[in-house]
């Protein structure tokens, strides 16, 4: 009987990680809101780094995280690294593309809790009195990560703190 456990255990394992291969190559999150207030109000609380500490919904899980900034002030070239608790991890990011007022990329590379290397895209559309503020993130999807995924959702995991920064910005906007 021990034996019979053991190979379904094996079977089961072998089942998993084939499965697992059979995943996307690549991951994409996005989520977007409506925000009252024009896209030049909201862009700089993008490409300004400094200012993601009154949005950012990874600021507030490690309040003695710590921060770097280097290369432009804002826009393109500014560098944001970070260096937090299991929460938020190290990273770095860099603004590489901006369209004033209406999409800002940025390179994300993540170094704990596990390496990874992203793009995050803001595009800000006007709709009358209002801007639609899209965030997407999108990259690989690296073996160990497809294991993840078939237990964790990383869109519902991620996709979450991307509604509460959303929300988080549009508060920050309207005032």
């Amino acid at each position: 009987m021990l034996k019979n456990i053991a190979i379904a255990v094996v079977v089961l394992i072998a089942a998993v990680l084939v499965f697992a291969a059979t995943r996307p190559d690549n991951f994409r999150v996005e989520r977007a809101t409506s925000v009252k207030a024009p896209p030049e109000k909201i862009f700089p609380l993008i490409t300004d780094l400094h200012s993601w500490g009154a949005w950012s919904p990874w600021e507030k899980k490690d309040p003695a995280m710590k921060r770097t900034y280097s290369g432009a002030p804002s826009g393109k070239g500014a560098v944001y690294a970070w260096e937090g608790n299991s929460k938020v991890g190290e990273g770095r990011m860099e603004i590489t593309d901006v369209t004033p007022p209406s999409k800002v990329t940025i390179k994300l590379d993540f170094v704990k809790p596990m390496e990874g290397h992203n793009i995050a895209e803001f595009k800000l559309e006007p709709k009358g009195d209002s801007t639609n503020v899209t965030w997407t993130m999108y990259g690989p999807t690296a073996y160990v990560a497809k294991v993840m995924g078939i237990f964790v959702s990383m869109d519902e995991m991620i996709g979450k703190e991307f509604e509460t920064g959303l929300a988080n910005l549009r508060t920050v906007a309207e005032k």
